[in-house]
């Protein structure tokens, strides 16, 4: 799978860093070797994209 397109689950670690946006559309700047956080907006688990610049 092309990991533009991959989608990342609440609690996973983050790959690589960068500006990534969850389901709600709320985007977040995250560090290689975080873990993806609840949404910012319903504050429950989501799943996280990878900003494309």
């Amino acid at each position: 799978m092309d990991k533009n397109y991959r989608e990342f689950r609440t609690g996973q670690g983050v790959p690589a860093s960068g500006t990534y946006t969850c389901q709600s559309g709320a985007k977040a700047e995250l560090s290689e070797k975080d873990q993806f956080p609840v949404c910012p907006v319903s504050n429950e688990e989501t799943y996280w994209k990878h900003d494309d610049e």
